[in-house]
């Protein structure tokens, strides 16, 4: 059989492709650690709610920037997604607080 070039080589690990996946990887599962860790050890309030949805938005942050590539795209297109997303942000942690509140 002819020799493809979708045969897994010896030397996976060579492609800079193969690493840049690796380290995305193993970075979204330290973040995912991270939020497992403080979920069962600090305790149950809204700082902690806070805390969870920072690193949820930069968790997606990274994962649009690496996966849909949108580093790699033009700064009007970027800035036309992070505004809008800062917005619902500070709508999330807006409803978050003021349903907190006592009348």
């Amino acid at each position: 059989m002819a020799h493809s070039e979708h045969t897994p080589q010896a030397g996976g690990l060579k492609n800079p492709a193969v690493k840049r996946v690796l380290v995305v990887t193993a970075i979204l599962s330290g973040l995912t650690i991270v939020e497992f860790i403080l979920a069962f050890y600090y305790p149950a309030n809204m700082s902690r709610n806070v805390l969870f949805a920072i690193l949820t938005i930069f968790k997606a942050f990274y994962i649009v920037a690496e996966f849909m590539h949108l580093k790699h795209e033009v700064k009007s297109l970027i800035w036309s997604i992070v505004i809008p997303l800062a917005f619902i942000f500070w709508f999330i942690v807006a409803m978050l607080t003021e349903g907190g509140a006592h009348p």
